[in-house]
This record gives C-alpha cells, sequence and structure tokens, in this order.
C-alpha cells in the first residue's frame, strides 16, 4: 500500500495543474500568484503554469524538466530558476521580456549557441550555468572561455556564475587579471623584473565608492521581504495553534477537576 500511494503522489506531481497550484499557494484564481516555489517534487511537465500570467519569481530547481514551452507567457517573471533539470533548448524564454536573473546549472547545454535565443533580453542582468558549491553545470562550461562567450551573445548580463564581470562591482575582478596578466609578462626563470618606474594601476577617487541602483539587488531585498512575510505569518499560526492547544489543556484540566 505505501508504494501504490508514492507512485500515485509522485503521478500527482509529475505536471503541474490547477489544482496543484491552488493547494500550495492558496490563490484560487491563478493570475493572483506572484511568486512559486515548486523546487525538488518529481516534475516532468509544466503543464498550465502559462495561466499564471502575473508571475515574478518561479523556483523549479531540482526536477526533471525537459520543454520550457508553458513559460513564453510568463511576460513579467523576472527571476527563474531551473537549475538541476533535462533542459537543452531555452527558447521559449525570448519572450519573457522582464527577465533579470536566470539559473540554468545543472541542465544539457551543451553550446553557448543555445543561448542566442536570450539576447534580446535587454533587462537579463544575471546568469547561472555553473554552481561548484551543489556541483552542477553544463557541458558548454568545459570551455574555458564560457563566461567571455556569454558576454558577447548576451550584452545585458553583467554577472556570470554569481561574479561581476562588468558594471559596477567588477572593476577588482578586471584589475585583478590586468594585474596576472602582466606579472605573467615579467615572470622569467622564477623571478620577476621590477620595473623602475611603477605607474599606479588606477587613477585617484578609483576606489571611492559610488551609489549604485541595481536591480539584482533590489530583487534580492523582495525575496528577502518575502521570505520575513512568510516567516511572520508562520509564526502567527504557530503562536495560534500554541494559544489553541493551551486552551484545550485548560477545558480538559477543569472537566477533570469537576470529575474528581
Amino acid at each position: 500500500m505505501e508504494n501504490r500511494s508514492s507512485k500515485e503522489h509522485d503521478a500527482e506531481n509529475a505536471r503541474i495543474t490547477h489544482q496543484m497550484l491552488k493547494s500550495r499557494t492558496g490563490e484560487f484564481d491563478l493570475e493572483s500568484i506572484l511568486f512559486l516555489k515548486l523546487r525538488g517534487i518529481g516534475l516532468y511537465e509544466l503543464g498550465c503554469i502559462g495561466d499564471c500570467l502575473n508571475l515574478e519569481r518561479l523556483d523549479l530547481s531540482n526536477n526533471h524538466i525537459t520543454h520550457l514551452g508553458p513559460l513564453s507567457s510568463l511576460k513579467l517573471m523576472v527571476a527563474l530558476n531551473v537549475a538541476c533539470n533535462r533542459i537543452s533548448s531555452v527558447e521559449p524564454l525570448a519572450s519573457c521580456e522582464n527577465l533579470q536573473s536566470l539559473n540554468l546549472a545543472g541542465n544539457l547545454l551543451c553550446s553557448v549557441d543555445n543561448l542566442q535565443c536570450l539576447r534580446g533580453l535587454h533587462r537579463l542582468e544575471s546568469i547561472r550555468l555553473r554552481d561548484p558549491v551543489h556541483n552542477l553545470s553544463n557541458s558548454l562550461c568545459n570551455n574555458g572561455a564560457y563566461r567571455h562567450s556569454v558576454l558577447d551573445t548576451i550584452p545585458s548580463v553583467q554577472v556570470v556564475d554569481g561574479e561581476r564581470v562588468t558594471g559596477c562591482g567588477s572593476d577588482l575582478y578586471h584589475l585583478c587579471k590586468d594585474i596576472d596578466n602582466s606579472l605573467k609578462r615579467f615572470v622569467s626563470n622564477g623571478t620577476i623584473d621590477v620595473l623602475k618606474s611603477v605607474k599606479p594601476w588606477v587613477e585617484e577617487g578609483y576606489w571611492e565608492l559610488k551609489p549604485a541602483h541595481s536591480t539584482i539587488i533590489e530583487e534580492t531585498y523582495k525575496q528577502f521581504n518575502d521570505v520575513l512575510q512568510e516567516c511572520k505569518e508562520l509564526s502567527k499560526r504557530a503562536d495560534d495553534t500554541i494559544a489553541q492547544a493551551e486552551r484545550a489543556l485548560n477545558i480538559r484540566h477543569e472537566l477533570n477537576s469537576y470529575v474528581f
């Protein structure tokens, strides 16, 4: 019976349905769903996910998804996590014009050419193709120069695999690269030739902090506030449950006192 029940449960979760979305979010109207987390539930098909037209953040990581077709109607989606699936094409995402953050680590993308369709996403700032912490990657990452190819393919991208490589915050990254390249030229027989006249690497005022308004930072704050709100709601529910339990215990105690 347990094996049968487990198989039935897996079959129910294999495809996204209206009932699944309603039960997980508590929303009767799918267009009211703004944030959705369906991580690691055994999904194979996206089903009716395209009906959540106002969805902004979606987590589909750790499933068995191969096709992203239904996501093409999610014009307002800002952040998408499809890490650890079986995706070989991201063509449907070309119409997600508001997409800013995309996690594709741990899929079947074999060439940067697979990302050409994302070139028109002018708001896409962050893309992840490799996640060494969770040992996730794509075969295209076997090419050591894949990050540069990604930047050439999608000009709007500023962060690759969690590392800011363009825009504000990338200066140190490029500076270190310049230093490494320069040192390689000066290293000879295990020694480093010291130049007589050394010019500063950067101009005066280079390291001064400058205000930056990044959609990635804004997105992080939004996600934090969402999680905080969820925690507050869970805390309130816990308090209500404890209060109900205490009332039940008090009533039981009074009844016992009355009987004896």
